[in-house]
């Protein structure tokens, strides 16, 4: 059964359990999925053996033994991500993260696509994984920008070419708005924009242009902007602009989830 198709099974039998959960901020649907096919999740006390479940008004749901809250209003925050964190809960060698620095007071949040260790600038961050589930999605079309600080020789026609995509190592990238905007010596500042950003995909395309990235500042995320936010803030955005800024979801199946940049 397709989610749409969930989707309208939902009404009496309340919500579904992936769909609640990714609202609720636990984890995006087909995480909450997968927790669910390793045992972690229950509902009312019994372990859930499969997504195919709903949660109803009253009802008890437990990620590893914790009891989760039902889902609060739908919100999102503009970050400045800062250098040297990573965009993950917790990371297996230890180095900080993005969830760590937040200031006190937060919601627990998920972010909508990822910047790698050493990317910077904007991030957004949710509530509702079912919302950045939705922002990162190809099909939605927003346009991510960002400045590039790279060292090389740059051809600004190898830039204007990348507006066709590029295959480095028989992987395909779609296109990419490239442009020069200032040099100095050897290292020169660009304007890159991209709608769907794979992991570590301006390095990679930069480096293929023999161009080795030292800095790479996302500045905005479709319509939401870095702006003046200073290093480590977070702005929540007004939930009236959050509702109309909101893309309508595709018919087709999702896509593939933007990766780091």
């Amino acid at each position: 059964m397709t989610e749409d198709a969930e989707d309208e099974a939902e009404g009496a039998r309340g919500e579904r359990i992936a769909k609640w959960a990714a609202r609720a901020g636990v984890a995006s649907r087909r995480d909450v999925e997968k927790m669910i096919a390793d045992g972690r999740i229950k509902l009312n006390g019994r372990v859930l053996d499969h997504p195919a479940s709903f949660v109803a008004d009253g009802d008890m749901v437990q990620v590893d033994g914790r009891v989760v809250d039902a889902p609060a209003r739908t919100r999102l925050f503009r970050y400045h991500k800062p250098p040297g964190l990573m965009t993950t809960h917790k990371d297996p060698e230890g180095r900080p993260t993005v969830f760590e620095k937040l200031p006190p007071g937060l919601p627990r949040l998920i972010s909508v696509g990822r910047l790698d260790l050493n990317s910077e600038g904007l991030l957004l961050l949710t509530n509702d994984g079912a919302l950045a589930r939705l922002l990162e999605r190809p099909e939605t079309g927003w346009l991510r920008r960002y400045r590039v600080r790279v060292n090389g020789f740059v051809d600004e026609k190898a830039l204007a070419a990348l507006a066709h995509g590029i295959t480095i190592d028989g992987e395909r990238y779609g296109p990419i708005d490239a442009g020069l905007d200032s040099r100095k010596g050897d290292n020169s500042w660009l304007s890159v924009g991209l709608r769907e950003g794979r992991n570590r995909e301006i390095r990679r395309v930069m480096a293929h242009l023999g161009l080795a990235t030292s800095r790479l500042i996302r500045i905005a995320y479709g319509p939401f902007q870095l702006g003046l936010l200073t290093k480590g803030s977070v702005e929540e955005v007004p939930p009236r602009t959050l509702r109309d800024q909101m893309p309508k979801p595709a018919p087709a199946a999702a896509g593939k989830p933007t990766g780091r940049s």
